[in-house]
Order: C-alpha cells, then structure tokens, then sequence
C-alpha cells in the first residue's frame, strides 16, 4: 500500500505559533463548542443554591443602599438632580459585568486543567465562554435599573436619557474587552505564581475605588489631590463608568477623546491578553 506523501491535511494541530498568531480563526471553527459552553455557564452557575438566580437582584440592590448611606448620606458626596440610589445603581451595573469577566477568567488555567489535559480546542473557548454568558446577568441587573428608573421617574425625578445611548453596545464591549483582557492575563501569569490568584478579589476591590464607582469624576477632582484625580480620570474603567451614567441619566461627564482612549485601551489589552493566553496554552500544563 503506498501512501501519497503529497496529502495535505485540512487541519494540523500545533505547538509551534507565530509570536503576534491570535489563532481567531480556529476559534470560529470551534464556534459550536463555544456555545455549548455558553450554556453550560448559565445553567450551572447557581445550581445547588438557596437563592439561585435571586443573587442577580440581590447583589446590586443591597450594594447601592450600602453606597447611599456611607457615601451620599454619610459622606455627603452630592448627585446633583440624580436619586443616590439610583446614581449608584448605574455605575454598580456597569461595575458588575466587568469583575464578573475578569474575576471569571481570571483563573482559567488552573480550574480547567483537568479537561485542558485530555483534549484538544482552543483554550482561549473557556474565558470567552464566561465573558458571554456573564452578559445574561448583565441584562437582568439592567433590568433591575431599568425599573427603578421609571419608578424614580414616576415620582417626579427629571431623567432622560440622551443621543448617546446609541453608543451602549460599544460601552458594553470595552467592559467586555478590559475584563477579558485582563483576566487571560492574570490567569497566565497564575501558572507560575500561584500567589497572584488572592491578590485578584483585593485587587478588584481597591480598583472599585479608583474607578469612579460610588462617586461622580467631578467630585473626584473637587476633593482629591490633583496626582489622584488624574490617575482616577485617565482609568479607562472610570470612562466607562462615567459614560454609562451620562447617556442612561445625562449625568456626569463625556468626551469624544475619553471613549477613543478608553476604546483603544481595550482592544490593545486584549490583544495583550490573547497573544499571551495563546502562548501560555502551550506549556502550561507542566507548571499547573
């Protein structure tokens, strides 16, 4: 039996990658298995619960009453025209789907490394996989919003929302992006330095702080040193924060300059973050 040396095959698996090779199109060809873990996510996130879904509603409403009483009541940070609570609500929602992504993928190497050793697919499926699915707690939490904006506006609050709104999804993909990003940074790096997996929750924590979440920019440069105010300014998380509140409540501050900066931002994070995921695929296993 003679064998044609000349057969090409149609698809040759490898360890051997071009430095800057972000191996996109494999994952398009892998596109079914990523919805299966799509939904794996959703169904199987609060299983075995006592809340279960409820958490969804949970989390962000008690979160806002905290940051209404320590930081509007207490710490009279002012709002303007804007109900605290719901001021505080805006940034929390946006707030939530970005540590959801980061936090999420954030340790994929580690979780995932027995089904990583007995098969093969793009390895970069399983952050992706929570990026997407964490959408679906995003839109019930919008929800929750939602509600309480036409509440607040029923009881006679001036709200609108203004021509920026088209700009939403965009908003919703650079949180996508920082906290994809970021997250297949971190978890590349926890390959080797198991440490940096607990620094994560204190690190999301500090950075809440500095993002412009429980309060406006503007009082964040009224009351800051200028050093600080700069840095919570130049945040792109802070940006996003911002501009999510301005075209839900015409509230708060933007600039074209600031959604280009914080736009660019995000896609080079990326980048960074797959071409270093994509790296690490290949010998993580013997450090893991």
């Amino acid at each position: 039996m003679v064998t044609d040396q000349d057969d090409t095959w149609l698809y040759e698996i490898s360890s051997k990658k071009k430095v800057l090779d972000l191996n996109l199109p494999e994952v398009w060809r892998y596109r079914d298995l990523l919805v299966l873990f799509v939904k794996r996510d959703i169904t199987t996130v609060y299983k075995q619960t006592i809340l279960g879904p409820l958490w969804f509603f949970i989390q962000p409403l008690f979160t806002s009453i905290i940051f209404t009483l320590v930081f509007n009541n207490l710490g009279s940070i002012s709002t303007g025209s804007i109900p605290p609570f719901l001021f505080n609500l805006a940034g929390i929602t946006a707030w939530n789907y970005f540590t959801a992504c980061f936090t999420g993928t954030s340790d994929t190497f580690r979780t995932n490394a027995g089904i990583f050793g007995k098969v093969y697919f793009p390895r970069v499926i399983m952050p992706m996989s929570i990026t997407i699915s964490n959408l679906m707690k995003f839109g019930i939490q919008l929800l929750i919003f939602i509600v309480f904006y036409f509440y607040f506006l029923f009881r006679g609050f001036e709200l609108g929302p203004n021509l920026h709104l088209f700009l939403f999804p965009v908003y919703v993909l650079m949180m996508a992006l920082l906290g994809l990003g970021l997250g297949m940074i971190v978890s590349s790096m926890t390959t080797k330095y198991r440490d940096l997996n607990v620094l994560v929750g204190f690190a999301v924590s500090l950075l809440m702080y500095v993002s412009s979440v429980p309060y406006p920019l503007s009082e964040a440069r009224e009351k800051l040193p200028t050093w600080v105010a700069d840095f919570v300014a130049y945040n792109p998380l802070t940006q996003i924060i911002e501009g999510f509140r301005y075209m839900m409540l015409s509230t708060g501050s933007f600039s074209w300059w600031g959604f280009f900066y914080t736009l660019v931002v995000s896609v080079v994070v990326f980048l960074v973050g797959l071409i270093i995921f994509n790296r690490t695929e290949k010998s993580f296993i013997d450090t893991v």
